[in-house]
């Protein structure tokens, strides 16, 4: 943080200073940052309209392992391949806003497949996420959230 104030102080002392040389430098600079902010944004942008087209599908499954009852599916329709896929999962009553998944330090995430293609569909079982005490796991819906990966065109 010191080297952040001294590099204003200074900066601030050569524009009072010499303010010919200084002003076209500085208006370059902000030019320069204020592209690669834009860029920034509009890479983010363009992710998270990827992760909105993914179709997540959760619910309990009687053909999945007891130890693992929550099927899920997910179908990429992105137009680039998802790699290193992980999510967290919440738990909610119907109509309800409050997770009622554990928070917890160590809260587990979920991964997915290394790789999936534009259109492709993975499916898979999942173990349950900690639940508050008093609630059931088959009266509640389950959400992806956090998602988290990397798409590659």
């Amino acid at each position: 943080m010191l080297i952040g104030i001294v590099l204003i102080l200074t900066w601030l002392i050569l524009l009072l200073r010499y303010p010919a040389k200084a002003l076209p430098l500085s208006m370059a600079a902000v030019a320069g940052l204020g592209l690669v902010a834009a860029w920034v944004l509009w890479q983010e942008r363009a992710e998270e309209r990827r992760f909105a087209r993914l179709e997540i599908q959760l619910r309990l499954d009687d053909r999945c392992p007891a130890d693992r009852p929550l099927a899920i599916s997910v179908r990429n329709g992105a137009d680039a391949v998802l790699r290193d896929f992980a999510w967290q999962l919440q738990a909610f009553r119907p109509g309800d806003a409050i997770n009622l998944a554990q928070p917890s330090y160590d809260h587990p995430r979920y991964l997915g497949p290394t790789e999936l293609q534009p259109g492709a569909q993975w499916q898979d079982c999942l173990a349950l996420p900690p639940i508050r005490q008093g609630y059931r796991a088959q009266s509640l819906e389950f959400r992806a959230a956090n998602l988290r990966g990397t798409f590659v065109d």
